[in-house]
């Protein structure tokens, strides 16, 4: 077979990626539909430079997916073909198997894997771990930043003492320590996960305390089921093969394997522990500015006139009144640690070595970048799309969020 023309390589990809037009179609046309009845969400569409921040974003969401699902790749993307290492975009695989796809459309790289695989397979990487580490990042510096600033005083001291002291860190500096080797035989990340995320149960019980305290018919039941599946999550999360902690000089155990709901790799859970760590000092900071600036509104003293809790106030009278800036911030946020994980995957931290995440991909790419361009350059667009796509979902949510 012919090498295959750069117009035929495109063609080839764009059909590839049918189930994500698809995909892209049916939720812009239901998004239309009933965009006057999806609050911020549907007023996004009446924004072009959000609508085409969110095209971006979800692109790569559902590609991820799909990916995911075997309907975009071509081939495994671990997977060495025989000759066809830094074979250029369009070479036809020599000894194709029955059923297999005949080209590498985007070439091959130095380990004679086929680079548009790893760039699909890649992009789930970046859908499961981003936006997850972003909004436990978000639970944490909300769970602390509303009573600090709504309360003041020493507690408000010694967070925002705390958050300094974990910003005065340079962020890469920061990542470089929690993800080495050294750092993970200790058990520190285990530790720092078995703190972390806590916090999403803690807010979800004290939003639904805070809620239904006046029903507790209600109340009890929902606390019971709600946290008691949160629990069994965090503990699924949170272990390894059974055990929360498990180094040679500390061994705690955790659930047993037949109700072990799932692992996460190690190095997976050491990048999104790392992610969390770093960003709620931010998030922090903001939900505290905020909360500072919206106790001293006026519903705000109605609401402590009519006798409501101090929670009450602080998550359905200043939070949902803060929810603008803070949904902008989310969604730069999600792009900062996207840039973030790329960096980890560029210096080999974090993920394994064979991980096709965007950042090792670019890595790998870059060593032989002066002679084969073709390995690094899909990434490297792809990063660049999604979080240009995130920049402008932000700037859209923002301009919409401020017509409010």
């Amino acid at each position: 077979m012919e090498p295959l023309t750069w117009g035929e390589i495109i063609a080839r990809i764009l059909v590839q990626f049918t189930p994500v037009w698809i995909a892209l179609v049916v939720l812009f046309t239901a998004s239309f539909m009933f965009k006057r009845r999806l609050g911020l969400y549907g007023k996004l569409f009446d924004s072009p430079v959000g609508m085409i921040g969110f095209g971006l974003v979800m692109f790569w969401v559902f590609t991820g997916i799909f990916g995911q699902m075997d309907l975009i790749g071509t081939h495994d993307p671990l997977s060495q073909l025989s000759g066809m290492k830094n074979k250029a975009p369009g070479t036809p695989l020599p000894n194709p198997g029955e059923g297999a796809y005949p080209y590498y459309l985007l070439g091959g790289d130095n380990l004679a894997r086929d680079v548009f695989s790893r760039m699909i397979d890649g992009a789930w990487v970046v859908v499961q771990i981003a936006p997850l580490a972003t909004l436990f990042a978000f639970m944490v510096g909300i769970t602390l930043g509303l009573p600090a600033g709504y309360f003041g005083g020493r507690l408000d001291t010694l967070l925002s003492f705390l958050a300094n002291l974990i910003l005065a860190f340079p962020v890469i500096l920061l990542f470089y320590l929690l993800v080495t080797p050294e750092i993970v035989a200790t058990g520190v990340p285990n530790f720092m996960a078995m703190v972390l995320f806590i916090f999403p149960i803690v807010f979800v019980a004290v939003l639904l305390n805070s809620r239904y305290h006046t029903q507790p018919k209600l109340r009890t039941p929902l606390l019971v089921v709600v946290l008691g599946a949160m629990i069994w999550i965090y503990l699924s999360v949170i272990s390894t093969n059974g055990w929360l902690v498990n180094t040679p000089g500390l061994q705690i155990p955790a659930l047993p394997g037949a109700v072990d709901l799932f692992d996460i790799p190690g190095g997976i859970l050491v990048v999104f522990v790392s992610v969390v760590f770093v960003n709620s000092p931010t998030v922090f900071r903001i939900v505290r500015g905020l909360t500072m600036d919206i106790k001293t509104r006026d519903y705000v003293a109605a609401a402590q006139t009519r006798g409501e809790g101090t929670w009450y106030i602080m998550l359905w009278e200043i939070l949902p009144n803060a929810r603008g800036p803070l949904i902008v911030d989310f969604c730069l946020r999600i792009g900062y640690t996207t840039i973030l994980l790329g960096t980890l995957g560029f210096f080999g931290l974090g993920l394994p070595p064979e991980s096709p995440d965007w950042g090792s991909t670019i890595n790998e790419g870059r060593k032989l970048l002066s002679i084969y361009l073709h390995p690094a350059l899909p990434p490297a667009l792809a990063l660049l799309s999604l979080v240009l796509g995130l920049n402008l979902l932000a700037d859209g949510l923002r301009e919409e969020s401020l017509k409010d």
